[in-house]
């Protein structure tokens, strides 16, 4: 409310947002751009809510007296729900409203944020994590669907790029957040702080989405009435994408759950130090790798229309040997080099992956996809804090960093397998209708 003379101006608090929606209309770059831009505030909040108490590893086991593998099981019990969820929200996502899914669940993970800031016990913050799980789930796929849907098929890898590059964000920001907020001695204000901003953002956020029209006909018109699980598991490259997707993210969530404390003993950090150099050098890689990636994939797929699937093969073939220097490099420099290298070839595959099954899924079921993919990578990826945590002392961080660094040669070698031998019959399949029609309408 401002007071202009004897002239009583009333400006509503949505009208900024309704100033977007107007010219969004006029323009469809405009549209897409608007669209990615609240999403990506939302996606951000996500990765920062879930990975700042990833650097709180220390105060947690002086304050509540927590284990290592209670440590390891608030990165696992997240995971496995997270993943439990995700099939479920993708397919509520592909028959119900996608804007709706995404506003609740970050309405609903801000407020669990803000109570785990007053948890007592570890039983009770792992309880919370497992909400958490919950509420997160519900997000992704709709998130990534809503987005992919909107953007014409030829930019379909920029736009999903641009959107990931909010978790880069979110983990370098809630990482160095939560290290520092512990450092000062105020992990709980952490929890609290980052709640709040959530459950304010999320006004703006429903005032633009309930203005954003989904298109009923590639969205949801030709959904039918069985699971969606039934007819994805029927498309092999798809299959292919379920294996290598979860070996990728494993190796991930080793590095994200462990690597601050890694680093901090290894070469004798600080906790807010650890933290930075854990996520800033391999999280600022991933940003460059998810912009170049997605230029790549969508200027090749003009040569080859399995140009974002070969991306996927240089992804695990050029991490597999930065993955193994992480734990092996002897000096701080030479574990930074290669955290580097793992983000910028690690984007790649981050910026890829849906896209990728995209190429093989109908458009009505892209929700589902995205959320069967999370399930397996989830589930799979749960298990990798928990390993960590509770091997770290007999086998060491060390060999299981180059354990999982073979086992992504080996799903490079299956990614090349399935685009000579798989790839081509399912594109030929899916393309024959209704791609070609999505193609038409953009």
């Amino acid at each position: 409310m401002r007071n202009c003379g004897s002239t009583l101006l009333v400006v509503s608090h949505s009208e900024p947002v309704n100033l977007v929606n107007q010219a969004s209309r006029t323009n469809p770059s405009i549209k897409l751009f608007w669209l990615i831009a609240f999403m990506w505030g939302a996606y951000f909040l996500n990765y920062c809510d879930r990975q700042a108490i990833f650097a709180m590893f220390k105060v947690l086991k002086s304050d509540l007296g927590m284990t290592d593998q209670q440590l390891g099981l608030t990165g696992a019990v997240f995971l496995w729900i997270y993943g439990l969820g995700c099939p479920l929200a993708g397919q509520l996502a592909d028959r119900f409203s996608k804007r709706l899914m995404v506003v609740l669940s970050l309405a609903i993970w801000s407020l669990t944020t803000l109570a785990t800031g007053l948890a007592g016990s570890a039983m009770v913050l792992l309880l919370l994590r497992a909400v958490m799980g919950i509420s997160e789930s519900l997000f992704m796929p709709a998130a990534i669907a809503l987005t992919a849907n909107a953007a014409p098929v030829e930019k379909r890898s920029r736009a999903v790029s641009l959107l990931t590059t909010a978790q880069i964000a979110g983990t370098v920001t809630g990482a160095w957040f939560g290290g520092w907020m512990a450092e000062l001695g105020h992990w709980r204000w952490a929890f609290f702080m980052l709640g709040g901003i959530g459950l304010a953002y999320s006004v703006p956020y429903f005032l633009f989405l309930k203005n954003v029209e989904e298109n009923t006909e590639i969205q949801t018109g030709k959904t039918d009435s069985g699971l969606s699980v039934y007819a994805l598991v029927k498309v092999p490259t798809f299959c292919v994408l379920c294996f290598a997707f979860p070996v990728f993210v494993f190796g991930l969530w080793m590095l994200y759950s462990w690597m601050p404390s890694f680093l901090a003993e290894k070469f004798n950090l600080g906790p807010s130090e650890a933290a930075f150099n854990a996520s800033i050098y391999m999280q600022v890689a991933t940003l460059a790798g998810l912009f170049l990636g997605g230029i790549l994939a969508d200027r090749l797929f003009v040569v080859t229309k399995a140009a974002r699937l070969w991306l996927l093969v240089v992804s695990l073939a050029c991490c597999a040997p930065c993955l193994h220097l992480i734990g092996s490099s002897q000096s701080l420099s030479a574990t930074r080099l290669s955290l580097t290298g793992f983000g910028l070839f690690g984007g790649f595959l981050m910026g890829n992956i849906f896209p990728s099954a995209f190429e093989v899924v109908s458009a009505d079921k892209r929700a589902s996809a995205v959320g069967i993919l999370n399930f397996f990578g989830s589930m799979l990826s749960g298990f990798a804090p928990l390993i960590v945590g509770t091997w770290k002392k007999s086998i060491g961080i060390e060999r299981m960093l180059t354990a999982t660094s073979l086992v992504y040669l080996v799903a490079s070698m299956v990614l090349i397998f399935t685009i000579f031998n798989l790839f081509p019959r399912d594109w030929e399949r899916m393309h024959s209708n209704s791609d070609l029609n999505e193609i038409k309408q953009n």
